[in-house]
């Protein structure tokens, strides 16, 4: 039962998570607060891993999600359900968009989702700021530590231009220094 529902439930992830990757988390997190299966904490390391490792960030997240909850096979079908919308739609879409290419409702209407798929990575970015930097958190110790990593980091960022590599092993270690 548990497979058919992470295929389900990664199903309407992808097809209702438009605009890449980061749109994943606002519906990943839906999940938690559904069926308890990872924790917000464990949701930003994935997030994190994801981002961090090749391909594509919403895939990555599925496959890490799937197999924390049903090991390999768990991975494996979190992310035909995630996939599964996006080929049924290109499909569908690629035998009728050659006819109405230059149909000026459906310029307009590719031109509209630019905006909403902004403010779901948006409201994503917020939700995963206001865990990593321990806000609403009893401890303030914890929100300044983390909020002073950040800027410090992206102080490093802006004035020596570094590699993103440098900057992720940066910020591994003082997180590992720092559990």
């Amino acid at each position: 039962m548990i497979y058919l529902t992470l295929y389900l439930e990664f199903f309407k992830i992808g097809a209702f998570a438009v605009g890449g990757g980061l749109a994943t988390i606002p519906f990943l997190q839906e999940l938690i607060e559904k069926y308890h299966w990872i924790t917000q904490s464990e949701l930003i390391d994935i997030v994190a891993v994801a981002e961090s490792t090749p391909g594509a960030v919403g895939v990555n997240a599925a496959t890490f999600m799937g197999y924390k909850v049903a090991e390999t096979l768990g991975g494996i079908i979190a992310v035909l359900g995630l996939i599964s919308p996006s080929i049924v739609i290109i499909v569908i879409i690629a035998h009728f968009f050659n006819r109405f290419r230059q149909n000026q409702y459906v310029k307009k209407a590719f031109y509209g989702l630019r905006p909403v798929a902004a403010g779901i990575i948006g409201a994503a970015g917020v939700s995963v700021g206001v865990v990593a930097f321990g806000i609403g958190t009893d401890d303030i110790s914890i929100q300044i530590t983390r909020l002073l990593i950040g800027l410090i980091m992206y102080f490093l960022i802006e004035k020596y231009s570094k590699h993103p590599i440098v900057y992720i092993a940066l910020g591994a270690v003082i997180g590992i220094i720092l559990m």
